[in-house]
């Protein structure tokens, strides 16, 4: 690290969890985030000011109005944009001296697979059942640890997945790839109830990169509303056909 290095993430260093150490790992880090809306937003601000090193931002989109609301990296200059193109833009004024790599596409398949094993942690910001399922999958095949979210009205959840998967993956917990009847395109959602989210997704990164401890194989409800959590523990799923094991259904 430079003197520049110093000064930016001063606050940071002092941390005893994270230190020297600590952020020249973020620094030597590669994070793929994958979906820009209500939660890739935060947590893509976050990991850019912490100093991820390289950050892939994929998004296929473009900003509309009604996404203002609560996808706090775009303005209303930037409606009819690519969210990706435009992330790279806003977040190089943030931090110059990361690298930012932006795909405007749907990430699937092949190209999913090649982006996955690139990274060194995935968050999952999308916002339908098959791409957080082909996400999952590809992490699990390739070892990558996984941090996914999801919000509608005032809850959210986040959950923390990293190899070698003992305590099961996604599909264990959601083994179906039916959308939920209520989501945020049918309920709506409060903007920062899916902040929270996508700002804890950031925070979970930022702990696994540098060497801290964190609650893996929980899936973590929030309930904006009374501003309590809950926590639904995680096991293996017998018949998964991603990673085996037995399902998720226990209550802590």
């Amino acid at each position: 690290m430079n003197d520049r290095d110093f000064m930016r993430y001063s606050q940071q260093i002092l941390l005893g969890d994270i230190a020297i150490e600590g952020q020249q790992k973020l620094l030597n880090s590669h994070v793929l985030i994958v979906g820009l809306g209500g939660l890739g937003s935060p947590a893509a601000l976050y990991l850019a000011g912490a100093g991820i090193g390289t950050l892939t931002l994929a998004d296929d989109d473009d900003v509309h109005l009604s996404n203002l609301q609560r996808q706090i990296l775009f303005t209303t200059d930037d409606i009819a944009r690519s969210k990706s193109q435009v992330a790279q833009q806003h977040l190089t004024r943030l931090n110059p001296d990361i690298e930012l790599v932006s795909l405007q596409q749907r990430l699937k398949g092949e190209a999913l697979r090649h982006a996955v094993a690139r990274a060194d942690v995935v968050l999952d910001c999308t916002d339908n059942m098959a791409t957080r399922q082909e996400i999952n999958a590809a992490c699990v095949a390739l070892n990558t640890p996984l941090i996914t979210a999801s919000a509608v009205g005032f809850g959210g959840q986040v959950m923390v997945l990293t190899p070698p998967w003992k305590q099961g993956c996604y599909r264990c917990l959601w083994p179906d790839d039916v959308e939920p009847e209520r989501n945020c395109r049918t309920a709506g959602i409060v903007g920062p109830v899916v902040g929270v989210m996508g700002t804890l997704q950031a925070l979970e990164a930022i702990k696994l990169l540098s060497g801290i401890e964190t609650p893996s194989g929980k899936l973590r409800l929030f309930d904006g509303k009374t501003s309590q959590w809950r926590s639904l523990a995680l096991r293996r799923a017998s018949g998964c056909p991603v990673c085996g094991g037995r399902h998720a259904n226990s209550i802590q």
